[in-house]
């Protein structure tokens, strides 16, 4: 088992390399994202009051999964009440696209811990934009 601080360095050296791979791109504050289905480019994209609808799954770079909705249903959120990596990616987004996002740990929970996230994980999404409100 790593201390803290090895985690912390083991994820962030994660990131570096994940930013190196073919077909990832570059979003603001750190975070990157792999393209996995295309939305329509010219729709709008949401704005942090808006609430989006999505279908998600999030995981740590061990791949353990804390978070998912697999349900027949999306799952509704106001932007602007998710973790900063969260609002910076799905600002980028349109109805339709599907990316794995990869958040550093200072765009998501930081240096404190989730249930099934320990401090300083880089966080990994796959994220489907169904709708925005």
């Amino acid at each position: 088992m790593k201390n803290k601080r090895e985690y912390m360095e083991a994820n962030r050296q994660w990131l570096i390399r994940k930013a190196t791979e073919e077909g990832i791109k570059a979003l603001p504050k750190g975070i990157y994202y792999k393209e996995l289905n295309s939305g329509k480019a010219d729709e709008r994209h949401p704005s942090p009051r808006d609430i989006v609808s999505v279908y998600y799954s999030g995981m740590t770079i061990d791949g353990n999964f804390f978070d998912r909705n697999l349900g027949s249903v999306p799952t509704a959120f106001r932007l602007c009440d998710l973790i900063e990596g969260w609002i910076v990616a799905i600002g980028h987004m349109t109805i339709g696209d599907k990316w794995e996002i990869y958040i550093p740990a200072e765009m998501g929970y930081g240096k404190f811990s989730q249930p099934g996230i320990p401090a300083g994980s880089t966080l990994i999404f796959q994220i489907e934009l169904i709708g925005i409100n």
